[in-house]
């Protein structure tokens, strides 16, 4: 088994995915220009998205061993291949319903099978870590890009133009590239399911892993987590069009910025984390998140439109609020990579299943709460209701970190400490 290759390929899988499930923000912004709906019918998108992926993922997670990782891989992404190219040809809200209700089915399949994969590939526990945060940080380098590649595609004119739909003959093109190169890659996939289960005993066996103390409040903290994520990441281009009163494409530019804090925060956690414990490390990273909303917004109050606004005038607050992503970046691989490395390898399938149903659940409803706060008041009372959940998660890694401390060695799945 070639390990360079079979990470070459996770690589251009996630790197696909991030585009796809991060442009809900860019295209929330687009349907709302283009099509002329609503903020709160737009923002059902992030659900279109999340509750495909919690759904699925609940239903099928536990039995993903035994139709194969690779198997599931290729099938998500000929799922998003074939969606793409349906918004081009018929173009409408109701495509961009079915792109982001079949992104996150095929995600669903994804992600279990990536993170379960990369369980087959860590030698320890320190090693799990490296390669989950250098995993996640690929995926924040094709938010990044997503967002640069929908702005290239965008008129920012005439807003009602369909032009924007073009990006995905590109999208469909990166997925047909993904699928080749997986396909040609030999996996093997031996130890990742108990021989002679049977897909009852396989489901109840991931239901059961609720009843630890550990992975409910874990669970509880990625949910959390992820609410506070797409929360802002969903509606930083609409704050920047509206409030910071940018053009369309520098409103989806200006957003990259929080993905390439999200990027260079995830490539360099593995690094440091190597050297400190992971529990003072967040708990830093989110008092500076809370610190950086309080100094911020308060900077994009009454911006006027400027015809020849540029990057050498923007308002500062496009800047600044999005550096957030840097502070954020570290949270969500930490307590995964603690989680999955505390299991033996044939529980990272169901384990991740619920990751990624919870996941789901905390994405749509950040982005529901930010949509709905920010037409009935504004987009700085939507971004300052952020603190409440992040002085939700200050609480819950406290007790993470006590469960974790309570686990009995001897159902450590692997000897070393995951990021320290």
């Amino acid at each position: 088994m070639n390990n360079q290759r079979i990470l070459l390929s996770l690589f251009a899988i996630y790197f696909v995915f991030a585009i796809l499930l991060n442009s809900v923000g860019t295209v929330i912004m687009q349907v709302i220009n283009t099509y002329g709906v609503s903020k709160s019918a737009a923002s059902v998108l992030e659900g279109f998205k999340d509750i495909p992926i919690g759904v699925v993922s609940f239903l099928v997670a536990s039995q993903l061993p035994r139709l194969g990782f690779k198997k599931a891989m290729l099938i998500g992404l000929a799922i998003v291949a074939v969606a793409c190219t349906a918004m081009p040809i018929l173009p409408g809200f109701w495509t961009a319903k079915l792109l982001f209700l079949s992104v996150g089915v095929a995600f669903a399949l994804v992600k279990v099978a990536v993170y379960s994969t990369v369980g087959l590939l860590a030698r320890d526990r320190k090693e799990h870590a490296s390669l989950l945060n250098t995993l996640e940080g690929v995926f924040m380098v094709g938010v990044l890009g997503g967002y640069w590649l929908f702005s290239a595609f965008i008129d920012s004119a005439n807003p009602g133009s369909t032009t924007w739909l073009s990006v995905y003959w590109v999208l469909a093109a990166i997925c047909a590239v993904a699928f080749v190169l997986l396909w040609t890659t030999e996996m093997n996939e031996s130890g990742t399911r108990i021989e002679g289960a049977s897909p009852r005993q396989e489901f109840l066996a991931m239901i059961k892993l609720m009843a630890k103390p550990l992975v409910y409040i874990y669970v509880i903290s990625v949910f959390i987590y992820v609410l506070i994520e797409q929360g802002i990441g969903s509606w930083l281009p609409t704050f920047n069009n509206e409030l910071l009163k940018l053009p369309a494409a520098m409103s989806v530019q200006a957003a990259s910025i929080f993905a390439a804090g999200l990027a260079i925060g995830r490539l360099g956690a593995g690094a440091i984390m190597r050297r400190l414990h992971w529990y003072p490390v967040l708990n830093i990273c989110l008092l500076a998140m809370a610190l950086l909303v309080v100094l911020t917004l308060p900077l994009s109050s009454n911006v006027q439109p400027d015809p020849d606004i540029s990057w050498l005038n923007a308002p500062i607050a496009a800047f600044v609020l999005p550096l957030i992503g840097l502070f954020m970046a570290p949270v969500y691989p930490a307590i995964n990579s603690v989680m999955l490395s505390s299991l033996p390898t044939h529980q990272h399938s169901a384990m991740t299943g619920l990751l990624v149903i919870f996941s789901a659940l905390g994405g749509t409803t950040g982005s529901l709460i930010t949509g709905t706060v920010f037409e009935v008041f504004d987009g700085q009372v939507a971004f300052y209701l952020s603190l409440v959940p992040i002085s939700v998660i200050l609480i819950s890694l406290f007790f993470f970190r006590r469960a974790v401390e309570r686990q009995v060695p001897g159902e450590q799945a692997l000897p070393a400490s995951p990021v320290t």
